[in-house]
């Protein structure tokens, strides 16, 4: 059975409570990067404003963003560091039309009916679950996206220590599964290290041998990075030919790198300024259709609250956002759910399984 997008359906604005509700008030933001007292704060669902009697969706919802009315009428969602002196800024705290605002967090069920059988809306679930039928959902959804979507993939550097997950990636990548990747300095130093020298962390990635001196080997390939100048470079440099991050580069695939306190180095296309970060992870997400986060929490978070439940496209149609999380703990994979972004997949299984079957179900990989 073919992959079926399913459809939206506005909310009905002939009913009393859309017709009865007053305008929605706005108040002019005084200084850069403060929002006046009262402001709306979006969620990641379709949200409409009243605005001259007509109900205005805000196309380009985040969570914990403030609303401005454009002065062509467009709804821009801004973070609040990010308000400019003057700008419009929506006002209120209710949801269900009282302020002339409405969350509409069921728009792609049938009236009446939650679909409990689409897996975008399932919720959390645990070691014991059987995930049969969200594989077979997965691959369906992906062969789907790889033609009409844009699939983003948010990976943590378990990946690299494992010589057939690197390879299941990069048969995704290969085979157009994959439009951006987000990950951290470590995920992109180790693959680089397992193209160069084998290991990871000193291991080699098969047979998980310790070289001597293995611990150098990620400080040495991080050195050789920065010295080539940029990972493109190095590519070139040493005659890499595998990898996520080869696969990227020679592909086009767009990466962001966002970095943390603990790195090494990092590589030279690492961000370290974590709002620089920020913008660049959402300039990625903002045409994703399908994001995946994999044995990372902190990425996975950062990209929950940036990921709106919904994209309306350029024909104006509007349709879901799928969001998986996949991680070994179940902690870590019901950590987003917790804060609130609940249109998301849970999967608890080792992420290296997780690659190597969804790559053999799509036929990548034998």
């Amino acid at each position: 059975m073919s992959f079926k997008i399913p459809e939206y359906h506005h909310p009905d604005f002939n009913r009393p409570q859309f017709k009865d509700a007053p305008e929605v008030r706005y108040e002019e933001a005084e200084k850069d990067g403060v929002a006046p007292e009262y402001f709306h704060s979006t969620s990641m669902y379709p949200e409409y404003f009243k605005i001259g009697e007509k109900w205005v969706l805000a196309e380009e919802s985040r969570m914990d963003s403030s609303v401005v009315i454009c002065d062509d009428g467009h709804l821009a969602v801004v973070e609040n560091r990010n308000l400019k002196k003057g700008d419009k800024v929506i006002l209120g705290r209710t949801e269900n039309c009282e302020e002339g605002i409405y969350m509409h967090c069921r728009g792609f069920e049938e009236e009446g009916n939650r679909l409990e059988d689409k897996f975008v809306f399932r919720q959390g679930r645990s070691r014991e679950t059987s995930y049969a039928r969200d594989y077979d959902n997965l691959f369906e959804l992906l062969r789907y996206e790889k033609e009409h979507g844009n699939i983003v993939w948010v990976m943590g550097p378990a990946f690299a220590f494992d010589h057939d997950a690197r390879e299941a990636m990069s048969g995704m990548i290969k085979e157009g599964y994959a439009h951006g990747l987000m990950a951290g300095n470590a995920l992109a130093t180790h693959d680089l290290e397992g193209a160069l020298l084998h290991t990871a962390l000193g291991q080699d990635i098969y047979t998980q041998a310790s070289h001597p001196n293995g611990h150098y080997n990620h400080l040495d390939v991080i050195n050789k990075v920065r010295k080539s100048g940029s990972v493109p470079q190095f590519i070139k440099d040493y005659s890499i030919d595998d990898g996520i991050i080869y696969n990227c580069v020679k592909h086009d695939i767009p990466i962001v790198l966002t970095g943390s306190i603990r790195d090494d180095g990092p590589i030279p296309e690492v961000i370290g300024d974590a709002y620089l970060g920020q913008g660049a992870m959402r300039n990625l997400i903002k045409d994703a259709t399908c994001v995946i986060c994999l044995a990372t929490m902190l990425h996975t978070i950062a990209t929950g609250n940036m990921t709106p439940s919904f994209r309306v496209l350029p024909d104006g149609t509007i349709r879901p956002v799928y969001l998986y999380t996949v991680d070994a703990d179940e902690f870590v994979v019901n950590k987003l759910l917790d804060r609130g972004s609940l249109s998301a997949t849970t999967i608890v299984t080792n992420v290296q399984d997780f690659i190597t079957i969804v790559a053999k179900g799509l036929g990548v990989m034998e």
